[in-house]
């Protein structure tokens, strides 16, 4: 579904990704793992249109999008959820889930999805009138997640998301991202918490400077001793 290639970028002089490949099958869960300051945000912001790529490729189902602006991208179903949430805290959360429909038409399907989404976020319904900046940070990642589903994505492409939360709520997150792969919809997740993100993926990449540095079924580098030693603290 999606296939970078040789793909290099980065911030001002500052070139942060350096030569990466990777590719993410339609309806697969695949996780990016790797420690601060690898790139994995970057890479996510270069798929989404926000950094722009120096070379190399990006394709989704075999159209190249490396030059598409961020809008065009969302357009195509790829939607970001970032890191830190990102909501908008002075509006409600009826009003963020709105804006993640931005992009698309009124009309029966908006208010199908818009149902759905909120049969998978309950709390969310209880607290549609009620400002974003008054939810806990789990609650803000739920709205985050619920936002891009509004925004009818093919692929989620989900930025540490366990970030800052209590181990129930990360339990309970990580749930959702697998119901929402269970609709359909394909995952690039990059997460921090190597265990959890490995246990939820069929196929991981280990990133180190910019470079991938091991991929493989999820499982087999859940085995893998410099695995093991680096992330999963074994």
């Amino acid at each position: 579904m999606l296939e970078v290639s040789d793909l290099h970028s980065g911030y001002g002089k500052i070139e942060i990704l350096k030569g990466i490949k990777l590719k993410v099958p339609v309806g697969k869960i695949v996780s990016l793992i790797g420690s601060n300051g690898a790139g994995k945000t970057t890479l996510l912001m270069t798929l989404s249109g926000i950094v722009r790529t120096r070379k190399g490729s990006i394709h989704f189902e075999g159209q190249a999008i490396d030059r598409s602006s961020p809008d065009a991208i969302v357009r195509l179903g790829i939607v970001h959820v970032p890191e830190g949430r990102r909501v908008f805290q002075r509006l409600t959360v009826e009003e963020n889930l709105d804006l993640g429909a931005y992009t698309r038409s009124r009309g029966k399907e908006l208010e199908k999805d818009r149902e759905e989404v909120l049969t998978l976020f309950p709390i969310l319904k209880e607290r549609l009138r009620g400002l974003a900046g008054n939810l806990s940070g789990g609650e803000q990642q739920m709205l985050a997640m619920a936002r891009a589903l509004m925004a009818h994505p093919r692929i989620f492409l989900l930025d540490e998301p366990s970030l800052g939360l209590a181990p129930k709520m990360v339990e309970l997150v990580f749930s959702l991202i697998r119901r929402i792969n269970e609709r359909g919809i394909t995952v690039l997740l990059v997460e921090q918490n190597a265990w959890k993100a490995l246990e939820l993926a069929h196929y991981a990449y280990v990133i180190e400077s910019g470079k991938i540095q091991l991929e493989g079924a999820a499982k087999e580098l859940m085995t893998n001793p410099m695995v093991q030693q680096a992330y999963l603290g074994e």
